[in-house]
């Protein structure tokens, strides 16, 4: 590949409005960075024209595997992911090259007139919430039934648009999303509630972004790698280990989230939380675990590891329905 200077950057992306924005917000850093001007390229994947749900077609890699292909290929040089998207395993010939600044982790509710998930759940209908997530219908339901109340969770697939579509032509009462995504696009004012991760706890890799390039491309792996935060990336780490380590998909109904501490401004510890449930809510496995900051990616994968183990002692497995181990 003839990679001069002045060649533009081919930044592999999916076409969503969603895609498009985070692509393009790290295409300005990585020209900001490089000084080389970056294009995007808009790459469909099978998740994007697959009408089933992802927990049918399989949920891992769906997103991704285009985009890698064609790194691999050499027709576009680096891809931006949604972390949360990314299957647990890394390539041998891609390289993480950076992991920005994670965006607000958290689930947020878009309800007609406002209501929170408590007012929802508290009316005499039973109130229809939108997700196409297993992870997020156990916790919603786990929820409602921790205040002694009821909601029906409706399996939904599309873009923002369109989930935020049901609520507003009145089909669905709320739907669920992410908070990041909603950042991302400038739609955050639209935001109902965000949902505290007492509550909900997000996917693995909510609200992180990875950017991905060919091991072979040093030069480029370095230039990016000025990108990556290394907190966030201990973050995510600890939580995909301990996705990986259930053996589960990123369509599993697993949440986690690894916190940093702060003692004043240093941080000093981080927390790991994981979840599994079955969809009606009725049965959780909810762990957490505080150690010091992992100080490499062994240490954070060992963490996510040992969560992992002691949620598996508690019956996690049987809570993964065809993914029981």
């Amino acid at each position: 590949m003839n990679d001069t200077p002045s060649r533009p950057l081919r930044l592999g992306t999916r076409r969503s409005k969603l895609a498009m924005a985070q692509s393009g917000q790290v295409a300005e850093a990585v020209r900001q960075l490089t000084g080389r001007p970056v294009e995007l390229v808009e790459i469909t994947t099978y998740g994007d024209v697959s009408r089933e749900s992802l927990a049918q077609i399989g949920g891992t890699g769906v997103f991704v595997s285009a985009l890698r292909d064609a790194l691999l290929a050499g027709e576009i040089d680096f891809a931006v992911h949604s972390l949360k998207d990314l299957p647990t395993a890394q390539p041998d010939d891609l390289a993480l090259a950076a992991i920005p600044p994670r965006e607000d982790p958290r689930d947020v509710l878009i309800a007609r007139d406002g209501l929170t998930f408590e007012e929802l759940a508290g009316q005499p209908a039973v109130a229809r919430i939108g997700t196409g997530s297993p992870r997020r219908m156990a916790q919603l339901n786990a929820r409602a039934r921790a205040l002694g109340k009821a909601v029906e969770t409706v399996p939904i697939r599309g873009n923002i648009d369109t989930r935020i579509g049901f609520v507003t032509d009145g089909e669905l009462d709320a739907v669920v999303l992410a908070a990041a995504g909603l950042s991302r696009i400038g739609r955050s004012a639209e935001i109902s509630q965000y949902l505290e991760t007492d509550a909900v706890l997000p996917a693995p890799g909510q609200g992180a972004l990875a950017i991905e390039c060919a091991m072979t491309n040093a030069p480029l792996a370095a230039a990016l790698a000025e990108l990556d935060d290394p907190y966030t990336r201990v973050a995510v780490t600890a939580e995909r280990s301990l996705l990986a380590a259930l053996e589960a998909g990123c369509s599993a109904p697993v949440g986690a989230l690894a916190d940093l501490l702060a003692d004043g401004q240093v941080v000093t510890e981080m927390r790991l939380r994981g979840v599994v449930g079955t969809t009606d809510g009725k049965t959780l496995v909810q762990l957490s675990t505080t150690g010091p900051v992992p100080s490499s990616r062994e240490e954070a994968v060992a963490m996510g590891r040992e969560l992992a183990a002691a949620m598996l002692d508690k019956g996690a497995a049987g809570l993964m329905g065809e993914r029981a181990l």
